[in-house]
Protein backbone atom coordinates (compact mmCIF):
# COMPACT_ATOMS: atom_id res chain seq x y z
CA UNK A 1 0.00 0.00 0.00
CA UNK A 2 2.86 2.36 0.87
CA UNK A 3 4.50 1.89 -2.54
CA UNK A 4 1.12 2.17 -4.31
CA UNK A 5 0.42 5.54 -2.73
CA UNK A 6 3.93 6.81 -3.53
CA UNK A 7 3.53 5.84 -7.19
CA UNK A 8 0.14 7.53 -7.32
CA UNK A 9 1.62 10.76 -5.90
CA UNK A 10 4.41 10.67 -8.46
CA UNK A 11 2.22 9.76 -11.46
CA UNK A 12 -0.61 12.14 -10.50
CA UNK A 13 -3.30 9.58 -11.29
CA UNK A 14 -6.59 11.45 -11.87
CA UNK A 15 -8.81 8.71 -10.43
CA UNK A 16 -6.58 8.47 -7.38
CA UNK A 17 -6.94 12.20 -6.71
CA UNK A 18 -10.69 12.11 -7.29
CA UNK A 19 -11.01 9.54 -4.53
CA UNK A 20 -8.49 10.91 -2.05
CA UNK A 21 -8.74 14.70 -2.30
CA UNK A 22 -11.99 14.80 -0.25
CA UNK A 23 -10.19 12.77 2.41
CA UNK A 24 -7.37 15.31 2.33
CA UNK A 25 -9.88 18.07 3.03
CA UNK A 26 -11.08 16.15 6.06
CA UNK A 27 -7.50 15.60 7.22
CA UNK A 28 -6.72 19.31 6.76
CA UNK A 29 -9.78 20.34 8.77
CA UNK A 30 -8.94 17.98 11.61
CA UNK A 31 -5.30 19.06 11.60
CA UNK A 32 -6.20 22.76 11.69
CA UNK A 33 -8.78 22.23 14.43
CA UNK A 34 -6.28 20.26 16.52
CA UNK A 35 -3.58 22.94 16.13
CA UNK A 36 -6.10 25.66 17.07
CA UNK A 37 -7.24 23.70 20.14
CA UNK A 38 -3.65 23.48 21.40
CA UNK A 39 -3.02 27.18 20.70
CA UNK A 40 -5.96 28.37 22.78
CA UNK A 41 -5.54 25.76 25.51
CA UNK A 42 -8.52 23.52 24.84
CA UNK A 43 -6.04 20.66 24.51
CA UNK A 44 -3.35 20.68 27.20
CA UNK A 45 0.33 21.08 26.41
CA UNK A 46 3.27 20.69 28.74
CA UNK A 47 6.62 22.41 29.04
CA UNK A 48 9.90 20.89 30.06
CA UNK A 49 12.22 22.53 32.60
CA UNK A 50 14.63 23.55 29.82
CA UNK A 51 14.23 25.21 26.40
CA UNK A 52 13.05 22.86 23.63
CA UNK A 53 14.14 23.09 19.99
CA UNK A 54 11.99 21.04 17.61
CA UNK A 55 13.55 19.88 14.34
CA UNK A 56 10.80 18.60 12.06
CA UNK A 57 9.11 18.86 8.69
CA UNK A 58 5.68 19.32 7.15
CA UNK A 59 5.74 16.20 4.97
CA UNK A 60 6.02 12.45 5.43
CA UNK A 61 9.25 10.77 4.40
CA UNK A 62 12.83 11.86 4.93
CA UNK A 63 13.74 15.50 4.44
CA UNK A 64 17.13 15.44 6.18
CA UNK A 65 16.19 16.06 9.83
CA UNK A 66 18.68 13.63 11.39
CA UNK A 67 21.85 15.32 10.02
CA UNK A 68 20.42 18.65 11.24
CA UNK A 69 19.94 17.26 14.76
CA UNK A 70 23.51 15.88 14.78
CA UNK A 71 24.86 19.22 13.52
CA UNK A 72 22.84 21.19 16.07
CA UNK A 73 24.01 19.05 19.01
CA UNK A 74 27.66 19.54 18.00
CA UNK A 75 27.29 23.32 17.58
CA UNK A 76 25.41 23.78 20.87
CA UNK A 77 28.15 21.88 22.70
CA UNK A 78 30.77 24.21 21.21
CA UNK A 79 28.85 27.15 22.66
CA UNK A 80 28.59 25.82 26.21
CA UNK A 81 25.25 24.03 26.13
CA UNK A 82 24.64 20.49 27.39
CA UNK A 83 21.97 19.14 25.05
CA UNK A 84 19.76 16.08 25.23
CA UNK A 85 17.72 14.59 22.38
CA UNK A 86 14.24 13.06 22.46
CA UNK A 87 12.54 11.17 19.63
CA UNK A 88 9.51 9.04 18.89
CA UNK A 89 11.73 6.28 17.56
CA UNK A 90 9.95 5.01 14.45
CA UNK A 91 9.22 1.29 14.71
CA UNK A 92 10.64 1.09 18.22
CA UNK A 93 9.15 -0.97 21.04
CA UNK A 94 8.95 1.94 23.43
CA UNK A 95 5.61 2.29 25.19
CA UNK A 96 7.61 3.69 28.11
CA UNK A 97 10.48 6.19 27.81
CA UNK A 98 13.79 4.44 27.22
CA UNK A 99 17.38 5.55 26.98
CA UNK A 100 19.21 4.89 23.72
CA UNK A 101 22.64 3.38 24.27
CA UNK A 102 25.29 3.13 21.58
CA UNK A 103 24.87 -0.65 21.61
CA UNK A 104 21.05 -0.58 21.59
CA UNK A 105 19.20 -2.47 18.87
CA UNK A 106 17.48 -0.41 16.18
CA UNK A 107 14.35 -2.59 16.44
CA UNK A 108 14.07 -1.58 20.12
CA UNK A 109 14.78 2.15 19.92
CA UNK A 110 14.49 3.12 16.23
CA UNK A 111 17.20 3.59 13.60
CA UNK A 112 17.41 7.40 13.67
CA UNK A 113 17.69 7.78 17.48
CA UNK A 114 20.37 5.08 17.51
CA UNK A 115 22.33 6.89 14.81
CA UNK A 116 22.00 10.18 16.71
CA UNK A 117 23.22 8.54 19.94
CA UNK A 118 26.27 7.11 18.18
CA UNK A 119 27.16 10.27 16.30
CA UNK A 120 26.35 12.97 18.86
CA UNK A 121 27.61 11.46 22.13
CA UNK A 122 24.81 13.02 24.16
CA UNK A 123 21.82 11.57 26.07
CA UNK A 124 19.09 10.32 23.71
CA UNK A 125 15.73 9.03 24.94
CA UNK A 126 12.77 7.71 22.97
CA UNK A 127 9.08 7.33 23.77
CA UNK A 128 5.65 7.60 22.22
CA UNK A 129 5.05 10.64 24.43
CA UNK A 130 7.85 13.14 23.91
CA UNK A 131 6.94 15.00 27.11
CA UNK A 132 7.41 11.81 29.13
CA UNK A 133 10.63 11.05 27.26
CA UNK A 134 11.93 14.56 27.97
CA UNK A 135 11.10 14.37 31.67
CA UNK A 136 12.76 10.96 31.94
CA UNK A 137 15.88 12.26 30.20
CA UNK A 138 16.11 15.29 32.52
CA UNK A 139 15.62 13.12 35.59
CA UNK A 140 18.47 10.86 34.48
CA UNK A 141 20.63 13.76 33.20
CA UNK A 142 19.89 16.91 35.24
CA UNK A 143 22.99 18.52 33.72
CA UNK A 144 21.19 18.93 30.38
CA UNK A 145 20.14 22.54 29.84
CA UNK A 146 18.51 22.30 26.40
CA UNK A 147 16.37 19.68 24.67
CA UNK A 148 16.25 18.89 20.96
CA UNK A 149 13.19 17.06 19.69
CA UNK A 150 13.99 14.93 16.66
CA UNK A 151 10.83 15.32 14.58
CA UNK A 152 7.65 16.27 16.43
CA UNK A 153 6.75 19.51 14.67
CA UNK A 154 3.13 18.35 14.86
CA UNK A 155 3.46 16.98 18.43
CA UNK A 156 1.84 20.04 20.01
CA UNK A 157 1.48 18.36 23.40
CA UNK A 158 5.13 19.36 23.89
CA UNK A 159 5.67 23.10 24.24
CA UNK A 160 8.65 24.42 22.33
CA UNK A 161 10.95 27.43 22.40
CA UNK A 162 12.15 27.24 18.79
CA UNK A 163 10.94 25.42 15.69
CA UNK A 164 13.12 24.39 12.75
CA UNK A 165 11.52 22.95 9.62
CA UNK A 166 13.63 21.00 7.13
CA UNK A 167 12.25 20.98 3.60
CA UNK A 168 13.20 19.29 0.35
CA UNK A 169 11.84 19.20 -3.18
CA UNK A 170 8.88 17.02 -2.19
CA UNK A 171 7.67 19.25 0.62
CA UNK A 172 8.14 22.49 -1.33
CA UNK A 173 6.47 21.20 -4.49
CA UNK A 174 3.55 19.38 -2.85
CA UNK A 175 0.00 20.70 -3.00
CA UNK A 176 -2.09 18.20 -1.09
CA UNK A 177 -2.23 16.96 2.46
CA UNK A 178 -2.47 13.29 3.37
CA UNK A 179 -3.66 11.00 1.91
CA UNK A 180 -3.76 12.66 -1.54
CA UNK A 181 -0.28 14.10 -1.02
CA UNK A 182 2.71 13.92 1.33
CA UNK A 183 1.96 17.00 3.43
CA UNK A 184 1.18 16.70 7.13
CA UNK A 185 0.41 20.42 7.34
CA UNK A 186 -0.17 23.15 4.73
CA UNK A 187 2.74 25.05 3.19
CA UNK A 188 1.73 28.10 5.20
CA UNK A 189 2.98 26.36 8.35
CA UNK A 190 6.51 27.23 7.21
CA UNK A 191 5.71 30.91 7.80
CA UNK A 192 5.27 30.27 11.52
CA UNK A 193 8.53 28.46 12.34
CA UNK A 194 11.75 30.14 13.48
CA UNK A 195 13.92 28.73 10.70
CA UNK A 196 13.38 26.87 7.43
CA UNK A 197 16.31 24.77 6.17
CA UNK A 198 16.34 23.85 2.48
CA UNK A 199 18.00 20.49 1.85
CA UNK A 200 19.52 20.22 -1.59
CA UNK A 201 17.13 22.64 -3.29
CA UNK A 202 17.17 26.28 -4.29
CA UNK A 203 16.85 28.40 -1.18
CA UNK A 204 13.43 29.82 -0.42
CA UNK A 205 13.08 33.47 0.59
CA UNK A 206 14.20 33.86 4.19
CA UNK A 207 15.35 30.22 4.43
CA UNK A 208 18.77 28.68 5.07
CA UNK A 209 20.57 26.36 2.68
CA UNK A 210 22.01 22.96 3.64
CA UNK A 211 24.02 20.43 1.66
CA UNK A 212 24.69 16.87 2.80
CA UNK A 213 28.27 15.88 2.09
CA UNK A 214 30.12 12.59 2.37
CA UNK A 215 33.73 11.76 1.50
CA UNK A 216 35.23 8.73 3.29
CA UNK A 217 33.59 5.31 3.57
CA UNK A 218 34.12 3.09 6.61
CA UNK A 219 33.90 -0.68 6.88
CA UNK A 220 30.86 -1.91 8.80
CA UNK A 221 32.74 -4.89 10.22
CA UNK A 222 35.85 -2.84 11.08
CA UNK A 223 34.68 0.79 11.49
CA UNK A 224 38.23 2.10 11.97
CA UNK A 225 39.04 1.06 8.40
CA UNK A 226 38.30 3.97 6.07
CA UNK A 227 38.67 4.27 2.29
CA UNK A 228 37.92 6.75 -0.45
CA UNK A 229 35.86 6.10 -3.55
CA UNK A 230 39.02 4.95 -5.35
CA UNK A 231 38.89 1.74 -3.30
CA UNK A 232 35.85 0.59 -5.30
CA UNK A 233 37.29 1.16 -8.78
CA UNK A 234 36.94 -1.95 -10.91
CA UNK A 235 34.72 -3.73 -8.36
CA UNK A 236 31.08 -4.73 -8.73
CA UNK A 237 29.33 -2.37 -6.31
CA UNK A 238 25.75 -2.25 -5.15
CA UNK A 239 24.26 0.46 -2.95
CA UNK A 240 21.21 -0.04 -0.76
CA UNK A 241 19.07 2.62 0.84
CA UNK A 242 16.10 2.06 3.14
CA UNK A 243 15.43 5.76 3.67
CA UNK A 244 12.70 8.19 2.72
CA UNK A 245 14.52 9.46 -0.37
CA UNK A 246 16.90 6.74 -1.69
CA UNK A 247 17.71 8.84 -4.73
CA UNK A 248 19.32 11.45 -2.48
CA UNK A 249 21.87 8.90 -1.26
CA UNK A 250 22.42 7.57 -4.77
CA UNK A 251 23.02 11.09 -6.10
CA UNK A 252 25.63 11.64 -3.39
CA UNK A 253 27.43 8.47 -4.49
CA UNK A 254 27.26 9.56 -8.14
CA UNK A 255 28.74 12.95 -7.21
CA UNK A 256 31.70 11.10 -5.67
CA UNK A 257 32.22 9.20 -8.92
CA UNK A 258 31.09 5.79 -7.68
CA UNK A 259 29.77 3.34 -10.30
CA UNK A 260 27.11 1.13 -8.74
CA UNK A 261 23.68 -0.48 -8.98
CA UNK A 262 21.15 1.10 -6.64
CA UNK A 263 18.72 -0.95 -4.54
CA UNK A 264 15.82 0.93 -2.91
CA UNK A 265 13.94 -0.32 0.14
CA UNK A 266 11.04 1.14 2.09
CA UNK A 267 11.92 3.79 4.67
CA UNK A 268 12.88 2.22 8.03
CA UNK A 269 13.06 -1.23 6.41
CA UNK A 270 14.02 -3.83 9.03
CA UNK A 271 16.95 -5.46 7.25
CA UNK A 272 17.80 -9.08 7.94
CA UNK A 273 20.93 -11.09 7.23
CA UNK A 274 18.98 -12.90 4.52
CA UNK A 275 18.16 -9.60 2.79
CA UNK A 276 21.83 -8.81 2.35
CA UNK A 277 23.09 -12.32 1.65
CA UNK A 278 20.95 -12.38 -1.49
CA UNK A 279 22.75 -9.29 -2.84
CA UNK A 280 25.70 -10.55 -4.86
CA UNK A 281 28.54 -8.06 -5.25
CA UNK A 282 32.13 -7.33 -4.27
CA UNK A 283 31.17 -4.26 -2.24
CA UNK A 284 27.84 -3.28 -0.70
CA UNK A 285 27.52 0.39 0.20
CA UNK A 286 24.80 1.72 2.51
CA UNK A 287 23.66 4.76 4.49
CA UNK A 288 24.54 5.24 8.16
CA UNK A 289 20.87 4.92 9.03
CA UNK A 290 20.74 1.48 7.40
CA UNK A 291 24.12 0.53 8.87
CA UNK A 292 22.85 0.67 12.48
CA UNK A 293 20.34 -2.05 11.54
CA UNK A 294 22.83 -4.15 9.56
CA UNK A 295 25.72 -4.05 12.02
CA UNK A 296 24.69 -7.24 13.91
CA UNK A 297 25.35 -9.25 10.74
CA UNK A 298 28.10 -7.13 9.18
CA UNK A 299 30.50 -8.64 6.67
CA UNK A 300 33.88 -7.52 5.39
CA UNK A 301 32.50 -6.17 2.09
CA UNK A 302 29.85 -3.94 3.71
CA UNK A 303 30.72 -0.25 3.55
CA UNK A 304 29.05 2.86 4.97
CA UNK A 305 29.08 6.45 3.76
CA UNK A 306 28.47 8.94 6.60
CA UNK A 307 27.14 12.33 5.58
CA UNK A 308 27.47 15.64 7.40
CA UNK A 309 25.38 18.76 7.11
CA UNK A 310 27.14 21.75 5.59
CA UNK A 311 24.98 24.59 6.87
CA UNK A 312 24.40 28.19 5.87
CA UNK A 313 26.83 30.17 8.05
CA UNK A 314 24.13 32.65 9.10
CA UNK A 315 21.84 30.02 10.68
CA UNK A 316 23.74 29.30 13.89
CA UNK A 317 24.12 32.96 15.01
CA UNK A 318 20.40 33.47 14.48
CA UNK A 319 19.51 30.37 16.54
CA UNK A 320 21.91 31.32 19.34
CA UNK A 321 20.42 34.81 19.45
CA UNK A 322 16.90 33.42 19.74
CA UNK A 323 18.00 30.95 22.42
CA UNK A 324 19.65 33.75 24.38
CA UNK A 325 16.39 35.68 24.31
CA UNK A 326 14.44 32.60 25.44
CA UNK A 327 16.76 31.83 28.37
CA UNK A 328 16.45 35.43 29.61
CA UNK A 329 12.66 35.19 29.86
Amino acid sequence: MHDLILRAWQNKNAFFYLVLIPLSWVFAAISALRHWAYRIGLLPSQALAVPVVVVGNINVGGSGKTPVVIWLVAELKKHGFTPGVISRGYGANNNQPARVHKDSLAMEVGDEPLLIARRSNCPVWVGKCRVAAGKALLQAHPECDIMISDDGLQHYHLQRSLEIAVVDRQSVGAQYLLPAGPLREPQGRLNTVDAVICNGIKKLDGAFEMQLQGQAFYNLLKPTQQVTVKHFKGKSVKALAGIGKPERFFNTLISLGLVFEGLSFEDHHAFTAEDLESILCEALVMTEKDAVKCQPFAKAHYWVLPVDAKMDATLLPMLLSKLKAVTKE
